[in-house]
């Protein structure tokens, strides 16, 4: 069965209201073949894992769907008119994030998203290993194309930050927090990374590769044991599965959404609102940088996404990149 058919045959089926039955001569319309080329090609789905109902005279319905993530399954419902619309699906890659740099370097189209069920390479910032579970998580790297300054590359780490917050929230009823510039927390426990890569010129940006790995269903057992006290997933706060599916679309459509309002009215109305999830502001932390440690209160963030911190002198001290710490 080709992409394109199983594409028509699912989204006819998800189409139906849960009680509903399309019937093979409406499917083999829809399809432009023989009912009998659909009773083949619902075998197939079934292969594939999905659990359709088929009742004579009525029809057939999908009842359970695979866990797994699909190009159809994503754009079934996506409520974006650019962001996640072209979908390229590995089953098992090296890292999203090298697979989406080179279709990015391809010119692929503003909105591309590269997505796995697992990564064997994954990483997070300064090459820490990520570790991405085979159909726990999700593993993804957005490909877009603003027309800004290289400057204002950081910024989307933190626009990327809110709407997988907001997303998570939609998603779960969890509230997320951010701590700056690019984990997500949960109970204190990292469950999103986000990890930014830029390729422009000092006037402007070719384009951004944005990496974002979610810890969605994992067990405790799952994470090794290096992490297993830092680190949490969706699942375990929520006590109950979460739909990967639901929160991939919720996610490409407050990245829209935000980021067109960043466009209309640049970074400061995001600030806002990322300020409103933020949980290091207003307590003493410490930035690690390369230079060394700086010690003080995060007092926000700048109009430009620059961390603010009071220093034990009470300077103002700008910190561009580092790994923060909550003191305790």
């Amino acid at each position: 069965m080709s992409n394109s058919i199983r594409k028509k045959l699912v989204n006819a089926l998800l189409s139906a209201s849960d009680d509903e039955y399309l019937s093979g001569q409406n499917l083999a319309d829809v399809l432009g073949c023989s009912r009998t080329a659909v009773w083949k090609h619902i075998e197939d789905l079934r292969k594939l894992g999905y659990e359709v109902e088929a009742v004579k005279k009525k029809g057939y319905r999908i009842i359970r769907k695979p866990n797994q993530l699909s190009e159809e399954e994503i754009l079934f419902g996506l409520r974006t008119s650019f962001i996640g619309r072209n979908i390229i699906h590995y089953e098992t890659v090296d890292s999203t994030q090298i697979e989406a740099k080179k279709f990015a370097r391809n010119q692929a189209p503003e909105g591309t998203l590269v997505i796995a069920e697992e990564q064997t390479q994954g990483r997070g910032r300064m090459a820490r290993e990520w570790h991405s579970s085979k159909k726990k998580g999700i593993w993804m790297s957005l490909i877009i194309r603003p027309k800004l300054p290289l400057e204002k590359a950081p910024q989307f780490t933190l626009l990327t930050a809110i709407a997988v917050a907001k997303a998570i929230e939609e998603v779960t009823q969890l509230r997320p927090e951010i701590k700056w510039p690019n984990d997500i927390l949960l109970d204190g426990k990292k469950v999103t990374g986000i990890l930014t890569e830029v390729q422009g010129e000092p006037d402007h940006i070719n384009y951004l590769v944005i990496g974002i790995g979610i810890n969605v269903n994992h067990t405790q057992d799952d994470f090794p044991e290096d992490v297993r006290d830092i680190a949490t997933s969706l699942s375990i706060q929520a006590n109950n599965s979460v739909s990967r599916v639901a929160l991939i679309q919720s996610i490409m459509q407050y990245f829209e959404e935000y980021y067109q309002l960043y466009v209309e009215q640049g970074f400061v109305p995001l600030k806002q609102i990322w300020e409103k999830y933020a949980i290091s502001i207003g307590k003493e932390i410490i930035a690690r940088t390369v230079s060394g440690n700086i010690y003080g209160k995060a007092i926000g963030i700048t109009d430009e996404g620059v961390l603010k911190l009071a220093d034990n002198q009470g300077n103002i001290q700008l910190i561009y990149s580092a790994d923060i710490d909550i003191c305790t």
